[in-house]
């Protein structure tokens, strides 16, 4: 008897499903036709993505090759105008470098300011410490203090670096104390990178000897000393028989 109920139950079964089948089969299809359209659309999206992520690496590297400061923030300026967002920051700094380095110097600090207002991540970061090192010769102690002050909080990567720029305006403005004290502080912190350690130490050092008041003068180049090995003459010889 079990067996008997076993094949009804599989009947009922079977009917129902083929019920549902003919009521929904061109939906259930519809569905599987829009599903692998999705999965192909997707990956030729993928693929288009890749494409023009790899024609704008290309297109920049070759922006980094010029060898002409000018003609190369030109080519920066078309890859920051067509570029995706982090292409098109990464651009812009590097526009602002070649601008600065052809001696486009006003322009190239107001990039780098804009850049670092528009972008508090890394590039922004990088940009207000280059902003601030090319405004280190002429700008106040108290405006790279104003530029730097989102670099200098505790727990900041760049922290450091802005410390430097400080110390530097610190040894601009002949205020050896501070200087010395920064720089001393910045070639013992653990945290400082290993080129950055290196330099705060030599400074320090420079400072310590009276390197900024103390110049000294380079001694005038001594005459050569006249000998008896100046003065003496080739010796003849005599000729070979």
């Amino acid at each position: 008897m079990s067996d008997i109920f076993r094949e009804v139950e599989e009947d009922v079964r079977r009917e129902r499903f083929e019920k549902l089948w003919k009521a929904y089969c061109s939906y259930a299809i519809a569905a599987l036709i829009l599903l692998f359209a999705g999965i192909a659309g997707w990956q030729f999206w993928q693929r288009h993505e890749m494409q023009e992520r790899q024609k704008i690496s290309d297109a920049f590297i070759a922006a980094q090759r010029i060898s002409d400061p000018q003609t190369a923030a030109g080519a920066f300026v078309d890859l920051a105008r067509t570029a995706p967002k982090g292409y098109a920051l990464v651009a812009k700094l590097s526009q602002a470098g070649a601008m600065y380095a052809s001696g486009q110097r006003p322009g190239a600090i107001d990039l780098y300011k804009q850049i670092a207002g528009d972008d508090s991540g890394p590039i922004g970061s990088v940009a207000r410490l280059r902003a601030a090192w090319a405004l280190a010769d002429s700008a106040s102690r108290t405006e790279l203090a104003e530029l730097l002050k989102p670099l200098v909080q505790p727990g900041n990567a760049w922290r450091q670096n802005a410390r430097e720029v400080l110390a530097y305006a610190d040894y601009r403005a002949m205020d050896t104390k501070s200087a010395l004290a920064k720089y001393s502080e910045l070639a013992l912190d653990p945290e400082s990178p290993d080129g950055l350690r290196g330099r705060a130490r030599a400074m320090a050092t420079f400072l310590k000897n009276g390197g900024a008041i103390t110049f000294g003068s380079v001694p005038a180049d001594a005459p050569l000393a006249a000998g008896p090995a100046a003065d003496a003459k080739p010796a003849k010889t005599a000729p070979a028989k």
